[in-house]
């Protein structure tokens, strides 16, 4: 099953919409066939392995890190392939959390006389697809808010000036974040001090879907983001100017209007129109006032604190979140370090909510 993980994690951020898994055929102490899920639209990992293993697969079992589909999408379900291929036995990881799988095709190997086990390695296999699972339980994109800032905790200086708080090591680790996500969004007010273009630099196959949350739909028409080097979606409220709205759709920009919640979007009917769109995972690069959005509303799965051996003091330097505080050191949010990683000069942090906080 490890092995299976392995070859899991090679579709890492090609595969969405689809989970990514892996798959090993081993009959005896031999394993005869392996396969890993390359993109969406392709044949699935189990196909391939079964394909490998060949006339050597009948009596032999299938490790697959997620249970085996049982449901015409793009392409046939797995559990045809399985049962055709004559495995007498059949190890899955974990359980599909898609409603349209959701135990179908365990049960149906079972049915046809299958032996069938679950649970091997399964929670490596759920933080493996931690976007897809959180996007099939929640109907939302898993987020992850991303910010390079001061030790200080100060992601710019008193002019608003940021680039570059961090060194290449660390920027180099954003556009392989990008890479892997389906979407990159930020704040108008981003768009408006930084002009982003928000593209991944050296990965010209990948082209996040770009987002840009703004209410009065006041993205300029010489923005960046509306450049031709990647899709881009501005998404504002009923309270967008009519004219405003149509430059933004001549430059180019999809325009989506979600309700309102105290005059801004509503981020929740936001990322659930993202999630139908097949958004399985979703960057948030800012600013501080969407990110505090964000942590207000208990959206944010991950957090990615690149920090630099930098001081930038206090006054009107902005800092990690705005626009929400704890009122006391009791309310404060919780947050679980789970790994710390040198980039060069700077430092990795990755925090996550700790389970059971608001």
């Amino acid at each position: 099953m490890r092995l299976a993980l392995q070859l899991a994690r090679k579709g890492l951020g090609r595969t969405s919409p689809n989970p990514a898994v892996g798959a090993v055929v081993v009959a005896g102490d031999r394993v005869i066939g392996t396969g890993w899920h390359r993109r969406a639209g392709t044949e699935h990992a189990e196909v391939l392995a079964l394909r490998e293993a060949g006339e050597a697969a009948r009596g032999a079992t299938l490790y697959v890190t997620l249970e085996p589909c049982a449901h015409h999408g793009r392409t046939p379900p797995c559990v045809e392939a399985v049962l055709a291929s004559g495995v007498t036995r059949v190890v899955a990881a974990m359980q599909d959390p898609d409603p349209l799988v959701a135990g179908r095709g365990l049960g149906a190997l079972r049915e046809a006389g299958v032996e069938v086990e679950v649970g091997t390695e399964g929670q490596a296999a759920a933080g493996l697809n931690e976007a897809y699972v959180t996007h099939r339980r929640l109907g939302r994109p898993f987020v992850t808010y991303k910010a390079a800032m001061s030790l200080d905790g100060r992601t710019a200086a008193a002019d608003r000036t940021s680039q570059w708080i961090t060194g290449p090591a660390a920027r180099r680790d954003v556009q392989r974040l990008r890479a892997d996500s389906d979407a990159i969004c930020v704040g108008i007010g981003t768009v408006l001090a930084d002009d982003p273009s928000l593209t991944v630099r050296g990965t010209p196959h990948r082209k996040p879907l770009r987002v840009v949350v703004d209410s009065l739909a006041r993205t300029p028409a010489g923005a960046k983001v509306l450049d031709a080097a990647a899709p881009t979606l501005v998404v504002v409220t009923g309270s967008a100017p009519d004219d405003a709205v149509r430059r933004l759709r001549e430059a180019g920009a999809e325009v989506v209007a979600v309700a309102a919640e105290g005059g801004r979007v509503s981020l929740a009917e936001m990322l659930g129109c993202l999630a139908a769109r097949g958004v399985v995972s979703l960057l948030m690069e800012g600013g501080a006032t969407l990110a505090g959005s964000f942590a207000a509303a208990g959206l944010i799965d991950r957090y990615l604190f690149y920090v630099a051996p930098k001081l930038l003091g206090g006054g009107s330097a902005p800092g990690v979140l705005e626009g929400w505080s704890a009122a006391t050191i009791g309310e404060a949010r919780p947050l679980v370090l789970r790994a710390t990683r040198r980039m060069g000069e700077d430092l990795r942090l990755e925090a996550r909510p700790r389970e059971g906080a608001v």
